[in-house]
């Protein structure tokens, strides 16, 4: 599938942006996120006195000659986060509606490069049943990174996704180490709180971004229809129906939708993820530069 978005173009006006953690990360030395601990970089931060046992080379015997004490110099600590990005495979993500996959995967790509800009580690992980793959392994670096963007044609979104048995089962979610983003519709049975639930537990920074086609978000369907599952291989599957819609119906899904919408709003603020939801209709960029702000994710 080809992704109309990803071009240079696209990734150089991104090139401004950073990825901003709220939380403190006790991950690698060598990356850009500045921590509230204190560590070996060039920026000074503080003194404080001398105790038995610390490095004299940090002594400042500029103070020691005005106060005769010992004081040592701090420095800010910045730490490498690893960003995993979960990307929702299933057949509802692209098998019918491939603009839908390709703003998924765009979105996918532009955190990621953000990631890698900032001398982060990067894996993508996409959800296929109750298996998160891992098809590219840990990126690292800006060629590792175009190099595995360039596979993402090669993505299939076909049957279902179990977004919790998937991403609790993931082997590699260390803790306090970086951000884990999941990219869905959300329109899944599984039980995706527990996997936001577990993601917290590892206390890990968390992003939701839910993608609708604008037919899903206000869906202008009316007469006799045959509603079918994209995610049903069976043609006698109860979830495909045929239905008469009327202004009643259309009603109820749109309220029933608001209140899927403040429900997750809800849950994501008091876990302290982040959530934005948006159609594929809108432009990308002002997604990335509009929403994700908002959130504290961007600076």
């Amino acid at each position: 599938m080809n992704v109309p978005y990803l071009n240079d173009d696209f990734f150089s006006r991104l090139e401004t942006c950073a990825l901003n953690l709220r939380r403190d990360l006790s991950g690698f030395f060598g990356g850009k996120h500045l921590v509230r601990t204190y560590g070996q970089t060039v920026e000074f931060a503080d003194y404080r006195e001398y105790m038995l046992g610390d490095d004299i080379r940090r002594i400042d015997w500029n103070l020691f000659s005005r106060f005769e004490k010992f004081f040592l110099k701090l420095f800010t600590d910045e730490r490498q986060m690893h960003t995993q990005i979960f990307l929702d495979c299933s057949a509802s993500m692209g098998k019918v509606n491939q603009q839908k996959a390709a703003y998924a995967m765009a979105f996918a790509a532009a955190l990621g490069f953000l990631s890698v800009h900032n001398m982060d580690k990067l894996t993508y992980r996409m959800i296929r049943g109750n298996i998160a793959e891992d098809p590219y392994g840990l990126i690292v670096g800006k060629n590792s990174f175009f190099r595995s963007v360039s596979r993402f044609q090669e993505i299939q979104f076909e049957e279902d996704a179990d977004l919790e048995r998937a991403i609790v089962s993931c082997p590699d979610i260390a803790n306090n180490n970086g951000l884990s983003v999941i990219i869905s519709d959300f329109f899944t049975e599984s039980n995706w709180k527990k996997a936001v639930d577990f993601l917290s537990y590892k206390n890990r920074q968390v992003l939701l971004v839910q993608i609708m086609t604008p037919e899903e978000r206000d869906p202008a369907y009316s007469g006799r229809i045959n509603l079918l599952d994209s995610e049903s291989v069976d043609a006698m599957d109860e979830r495909n129906m045929k239905l008469k819609i009327t202004r009643g119906m259309q009603s109820a899904y749109e309220e029933a939708l608001n209140d899927y919408l403040s429900d997750m709003n809800t849950f994501c603020s008091s876990r302290g993820a982040g959530f934005i939801s948006v159609t594929t209709d809108r432009p990308i960029e002002k997604v990335l530069f509009g929403e994700l702000l908002k959130t504290g994710i961007l600076e």
